[in-house]
């Protein structure tokens, strides 16, 4: 409808003093119009809807409006209400219909309901503050950010350098920045950012959660849920994450954020939770969806119990076609809304069950998503596996569209790296893109996101400090978070000043940084690790909102070598097209990918030494000439001839990177070599190119 249009609606019916009028059933949620707020919601199973409305912090609703019988289409309840200032009022709904939990059915009139589509929430926007006793209620957003000229970098899948970050833990304590634990604070770090190289920074859930879940106190510290994996709305940003209160203006701060990191070719991706949310099990909270229409929302057993594939309480009912049609609104939004580049899915997995928790062979979802016209050119990452026991690394319903977070490969390369040399045939298939897993044929080298730390598990520098998990802090005496750490001590377990510990800790973290970054596929690793932060053992610090979890940038002074080794890594990778593999084929005649072992050409691990080595070779189009690099990873703790293959014409290899020579593992010029036989060092990684 045109503007000139609206301006001439007025009410067609008065409510309890309101002018109303049937509103726009294809617009869910609260949406400003001229001279008034369109508010539309639907529930199958409901009798009847009210609109609660309330001046800010109020206890009790100013106004209560019933939609009028006439105004419901289907299932759909939809009326606009004049004369609303947006900034004014606060809303939510109360539905009544039929209690029968065997059912699945738990409505009751008594609960204040949060709009599915909220795009703003009230009642937690102070980080660790107690929620108000009225609880949540949404509020109307204005949208007038100007996104300039702002545009997506639009970076290629395979040329993506990802780094994962906690919002609040990133900048908590840092000290030059004015808004620690915010986006803001991330906005003032993008220099570093830009410097490091990264291209990409994938987020930790974003979208409104209750941090106070955990509830608890364990010596004397407060747990919470800090991680946010436990969504309450999934159109509305997490408040507490501003640096300001942004009354009906929510997301501002955050939409600043993604257009500074874009300005400087930086994409954003969003951690996204849709396998459950907040309101929990039988026992847990009526924030929601559960009053609007559970046995919808939520897989649900026969006799109305919650199914919990996600470990969490209750599974979200992503196939039906209602759930459906919200996520694909919600992905739309955030990507047309706030500019974000592309989403990982958390226990992916469960958004290929079908609503009785069995998985599907093509599930219609992950098939909307992967060729909706909006999320063409959206990132689209999965997690494929969740909490019910469905692993599916390499079988995701990918439809040529989605990429996968590969625990194959963070699951092989750390058993091989720590000197796990029978490991060695399955780590030269992770280095050089999976093709046992992501054909390459079908899935291209898009498919394969290599990581050897996230958030879920050690950082890089407990993965080489210890040998077990440390994670009674948590309260749970240690038997949360995984047992299958594939981690080495290096001879110590945590803390040592033993020279000659920290000397093999801190080539152990080189060697992975160097694997990682030459491997094909695209590398993520995790915020802090570039200069050995540590979470003291703890593997699965989702409680603790302290110095465990936060960055300590006081590192970054104390490990600046480390932070340079990653840094000409990174910048390595993005300057060496046969790397990240979008070149044509070597004029040398090279094959685009070749394994090798001590000798070249043979990639035969039978000798014991379990050295792996690859070549990759390509056409590089803006240099005009071949593109040649060599990786020779020995995991065996005595050192190792090998021999590389022989260059045509004048080439010759040249060391750009050499683990095993401590003190010079980087060549800014790289160092010229005069045989193709060489000494690899124990525990180390070389990297060579053609000159």
């Amino acid at each position: 409808m045109k503007r000139e249009e609206n301006k001439k609606m007025g009410p067609l019916d008065w409510i309890n003093g309101f002018g109303v009028r049937p509103g726009y059933y294809m617009v869910d949620g609260a949406t400003a119009i001229p001279g008034g707020v369109c508010f539309t919601v639907h529930s199958k199973s409901a009798y009847s809807c009210e609109l609660l409305l309330y001046h800010r912090k109020e206890s009790e609703p100013y106004a209560v409006i019933p939609f009028p019988k006439n105004y419901k289409i289907g299932y759909v309840y939809s009326m606009i209400v004049f004369g609303l200032d947006v900034e004014e009022f606060e809303y939510a709904y109360r539905l009544d219909g039929p209690y029968c939990p065997e059912k699945g059915l738990l409505f009751d009139r008594s609960h204040i309901l949060l709009d599915p589509y909220a795009k703003a929430v009230t009642g937690q926007s102070v980080w660790g503050k107690q929620i108000s006793k009225n609880g949540y209620r949404a509020r109307v957003v204005r949208d007038d950010f100007d996104w300039g000229t702002e545009a997506s970098p639009k970076i290629p899948m395979e040329e993506l350098v990802i780094y994962e970050m906690h919002v609040r833990g990133f900048t908590k304590m840092a000290e030059d920045v004015t808004a620690p634990g915010t986006f803001e604070g991330i906005r003032q770090k993008i220099p570093y950012l830009k410097d490091l190289g990264i291209n990409a920074v994938e987020l930790m859930p974003i979208f409104e959660f209750d941090e106070l879940s955990e509830n608890r106190v364990v010596d004397g510290k407060k747990m919470l849920n800090y991680w946010g994996y436990n969504t309450v709305s999934f159109f509305a940003p997490n408040t507490s994450y501003a640096s300001a209160v942004e009354y009906n203006r929510e997301g501002t701060e955050f939409k600043q954020l993604v257009k500074s990191l874009h300005e400087q070719g930086i994409e954003v991706i969003l951690d996204v939770v849709f396998n459950h949310t907040a309101e929990g099990n039988e026992d847990g909270l009526f924030i929601s969806f559960k009053g609007f229409d559970n046995n919808i929302y939520y897989m649900l057993r026969p006799d109305g119990s919650y199914y919990n594939f996600s470990g969490c309480g209750n599974t979200l009912n992503c196939n039906h076609p209602v759930v459906q049609r919200m996520i694909t609104d919600c992905l739309r939004y955030w990507v047309t809304e706030y500019r974000v580049d592309g989403f990982r899915f958390d226990l992916a997995s469960i958004l290929g069950r079908n609503e009785d928790g069995s998985p599907m062979e093509n599930p219609p979802l992950l098939r909307a998503l992967a060729q909706d016209p909006i999320l063409g050119d959206t990132k689209l990452i999965a997690e494929a596996w969740d909490a019910g026991g469905l692993y599916q690394v390499g079988n995701f319903p990918a439809f040529r569209r989605w990429s996968e977070w590969n625990g194959r490969y963070r699951d092989d390369m750390r058993e091989y790296l720590k000197g796990g040399v029978w490991s060695a045939s399955e780590a030269a298939l992770r280095l050089i893109g999976s093709p046992d897993i992501y054909d390459p044929a079908v899935r291209g080298y898009n498919a394969s996101v290599n990581f050897l730390t996230c958030h879920d598990g050690f950082t890089l520098y407990d993965l080489y400090s210890y040998n077990e998990k440390h994670n009674e802090a948590n309260g749970w005496d240690n038997t949360d978070g995984a047992n299958d750490n594939r981690s080495w001590n290096c001879g110590v377990e945590g803390p040592t000043e033993d020279p000659e510990v920290l000397r093999l800790r801190y080539r152990m973290i080189r060697n992975a940084c160097a694997v990682l970054m030459t491997s094909r596929g695209t590398p993520m690793f995790l915020a802090g690790d570039e200069f050995c932060n540590t979470q003291y053992g703890n593997n699965n610090p989702y409680c603790q909102d302290n110095e465990v979890s936060w960055l300590n940038w006081k590192l970054l002074e104390e490990h600046q070598d480390i932070y340079q080794f990653f840094r000409h890594l990174i910048h390595f990778r993005k300057r060496h097209v046969a790397v990240y593999g979008k070149c044509k084929k070597a004029l040398c005649g090279f094959p685009e990918i070749s394994l090798h072992g001590e000798q070249a050409w043979n990639p035969s691990y039978d000798s014991g030494s379990g050295v792996v080595a690859a070549m990759m070779a390509g056409y590089d189009e803006r240099r005009g000439k071949d593109d040649i690099v060599y990786i020779a990873v020995n995991a065996y703790w005595e050192t190792v001839n090998i021999t590389l293959p022989e260059l045509p014409g004048d080439l010759q290899w040249a060391v750009e990177v050499n683990t095993g020579v401590e003190g010079h593992e980087i060549h800014e010029v790289p160092v010229r070599l005069e045989s193709e036989q060489i000494c690899i060092g124990a525990r180390s990684v070389m990297i060579l190119v053609a000159e």
